[in-house]
């Protein structure tokens, strides 16, 4: 996945730690597809879109063909923040760090636990 941005890091990470079996329990455990749209500076501005399918197990670059259960759109650094539990994803929602389209209850599954543990980035 080409990209510019350092969260790219962390979602080539989660794809591989989706074909692990604790990736795999957190896909049937969540079910849900996650639309990321992340933006280098500014939420909206020159956006990278990326796809964490947790349905099937994958993480892609581009925007989901379907509707995704919940699309979120946020900095790279403070999507980072949130990934590797350095922000609480409410605190980031509420000032408005994080921007949340789709079902709200779906956005809750959406926590640090489903992500591999950052070894380097």
């Amino acid at each position: 996945m080409e990209s510019s941005l350092q969260s790219a890091g962390l979602l080539e990470q989660m794809k591989i730690h989706l074909s692990t079996d604790a990736g795999k329990e957190v896909t049937n455990k969540i079910g849900l597809v996650y639309q990321l749209n992340i933006a280098p500076k500014k939420i909206g501005v020159d956006e990278e879109i990326f796809v964490v399918d947790l349905k099937q197990g994958k993480v892609t670059k581009g925007p989901y063909d379907g509707k995704p259960d919940a699309t979120f759109s946020f900095t790279d650094k403070d999507f980072l923040s949130i990934a590797t539990g350095k922000m609480n994803p409410q605190i980031a929602f509420i000032r408005g760090a994080m921007k949340i389209k789709g079902s709200i209850s779906a956005a809750q599954k959406f926590t640090p636990d489903i992500f591999p543990k950052p070894s380097k980035l």
